[in-house]
Protein backbone atom coordinates (compact mmCIF):
# COMPACT_ATOMS: atom_id res chain seq x y z
CA UNK A 1 0.00 0.00 0.00
CA UNK A 2 1.36 3.38 -0.94
CA UNK A 3 2.05 5.68 2.03
CA UNK A 4 0.99 8.85 0.27
CA UNK A 5 -2.67 7.66 0.18
CA UNK A 6 -2.97 7.04 3.95
CA UNK A 7 -3.74 10.70 4.67
CA UNK A 8 -6.08 11.05 1.71
CA UNK A 9 -8.73 8.55 2.82
CA UNK A 10 -9.40 10.15 6.25
CA UNK A 11 -9.46 13.54 4.52
CA UNK A 12 -12.00 12.22 2.02
CA UNK A 13 -14.30 10.88 4.78
CA UNK A 14 -13.99 14.09 6.81
CA UNK A 15 -14.81 16.23 3.79
CA UNK A 16 -17.79 14.06 2.82
CA UNK A 17 -19.12 14.20 6.40
CA UNK A 18 -18.76 17.99 6.57
CA UNK A 19 -20.49 18.54 3.23
CA UNK A 20 -23.37 16.19 4.08
CA UNK A 21 -23.81 17.87 7.49
CA UNK A 22 -24.00 21.28 5.84
CA UNK A 23 -26.53 20.06 3.30
CA UNK A 24 -28.76 18.42 5.88
CA UNK A 25 -28.40 20.91 8.73
CA UNK A 26 -27.96 24.04 6.71
CA UNK A 27 -25.24 26.56 7.17
CA UNK A 28 -27.21 29.76 7.47
CA UNK A 29 -27.24 31.62 10.74
CA UNK A 30 -30.50 31.70 12.72
CA UNK A 31 -32.88 34.58 12.21
CA UNK A 32 -32.50 37.34 14.74
CA UNK A 33 -35.49 38.22 16.90
CA UNK A 34 -36.13 41.90 17.46
CA UNK A 35 -36.27 42.88 21.14
CA UNK A 36 -39.72 43.80 22.41
CA UNK A 37 -40.81 46.15 25.15
CA UNK A 38 -42.45 44.61 28.22
CA UNK A 39 -46.26 44.55 27.99
CA UNK A 40 -48.24 47.30 29.65
CA UNK A 41 -50.65 46.42 32.48
CA UNK A 42 -53.58 47.27 30.18
CA UNK A 43 -52.27 44.86 27.53
CA UNK A 44 -51.87 42.12 30.13
CA UNK A 45 -55.42 42.65 31.41
CA UNK A 46 -56.80 42.65 27.88
CA UNK A 47 -54.95 39.45 26.98
CA UNK A 48 -56.15 37.75 30.15
CA UNK A 49 -59.74 38.72 29.50
CA UNK A 50 -59.50 37.58 25.88
CA UNK A 51 -58.23 34.14 26.79
CA UNK A 52 -60.78 31.33 26.70
CA UNK A 53 -62.47 30.96 30.04
CA UNK A 54 -61.31 34.37 31.23
CA UNK A 55 -63.84 37.16 31.27
CA UNK A 56 -63.24 40.61 32.75
CA UNK A 57 -64.91 41.16 36.14
CA UNK A 58 -67.04 44.02 34.81
CA UNK A 59 -68.29 41.76 32.02
CA UNK A 60 -69.06 38.94 34.47
CA UNK A 61 -71.06 41.35 36.65
CA UNK A 62 -72.92 42.57 33.58
CA UNK A 63 -73.70 39.01 32.43
CA UNK A 64 -75.02 38.03 35.86
CA UNK A 65 -77.07 41.22 36.26
CA UNK A 66 -78.54 40.72 32.77
CA UNK A 67 -79.70 37.15 33.43
CA UNK A 68 -81.14 38.16 36.81
CA UNK A 69 -83.05 41.07 35.25
CA UNK A 70 -84.41 38.80 32.50
CA UNK A 71 -85.99 36.51 35.08
CA UNK A 72 -89.66 37.35 35.65
CA UNK A 73 -89.43 36.34 39.32
CA UNK A 74 -86.30 38.44 40.01
CA UNK A 75 -86.44 41.54 37.81
CA UNK A 76 -88.30 43.64 40.40
CA UNK A 77 -85.64 43.10 43.10
CA UNK A 78 -82.51 45.15 43.65
CA UNK A 79 -79.78 42.48 43.56
CA UNK A 80 -76.28 43.92 43.70
CA UNK A 81 -73.65 41.94 41.76
CA UNK A 82 -69.98 42.40 42.72
CA UNK A 83 -67.26 40.41 40.93
CA UNK A 84 -63.60 39.99 41.83
CA UNK A 85 -61.47 37.61 39.74
CA UNK A 86 -64.54 35.70 38.61
CA UNK A 87 -65.89 35.29 42.15
CA UNK A 88 -69.40 36.74 42.16
CA UNK A 89 -71.08 38.11 45.29
CA UNK A 90 -74.86 38.49 45.19
CA UNK A 91 -76.26 40.96 47.71
CA UNK A 92 -79.94 41.72 48.21
CA UNK A 93 -83.24 40.99 49.92
CA UNK A 94 -85.76 38.65 48.28
CA UNK A 95 -89.22 37.41 49.25
CA UNK A 96 -88.78 33.63 49.04
CA UNK A 97 -86.14 30.93 49.22
CA UNK A 98 -87.19 29.84 45.73
CA UNK A 99 -86.18 33.28 44.42
CA UNK A 100 -82.79 32.99 46.12
CA UNK A 101 -82.31 29.52 44.62
CA UNK A 102 -83.23 30.83 41.16
CA UNK A 103 -80.82 33.76 41.48
CA UNK A 104 -77.97 31.45 42.50
CA UNK A 105 -78.72 29.02 39.67
CA UNK A 106 -78.80 31.78 37.06
CA UNK A 107 -75.61 33.38 38.39
CA UNK A 108 -73.75 30.04 38.24
CA UNK A 109 -74.72 29.65 34.59
CA UNK A 110 -73.56 33.14 33.58
CA UNK A 111 -70.40 33.38 31.49
CA UNK A 112 -67.15 33.85 33.39
CA UNK A 113 -68.32 33.01 36.92
CA UNK A 114 -66.03 30.88 39.07
CA UNK A 115 -67.63 30.96 42.50
CA UNK A 116 -70.90 32.42 43.77
CA UNK A 117 -70.99 33.98 47.24
CA UNK A 118 -74.57 34.12 48.47
CA UNK A 119 -75.39 37.21 50.52
CA UNK A 120 -79.05 37.14 49.55
CA UNK A 121 -81.45 37.27 52.49
CA UNK A 122 -85.17 36.81 52.99
CA UNK A 123 -87.40 39.77 53.71
CA UNK A 124 -88.49 39.72 57.39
Amino acid sequence: MNSKHHGFIPFLFTTAFTVSTMLVGGCSKPAEVAPTAPPTPAAVAQAASAAPGNVADADVSEHVATVLNQSDSLKTFDIKVVTLKGDVRLIGILDTQAQIDTALKLAREAEGTHTIHNELTLKQ
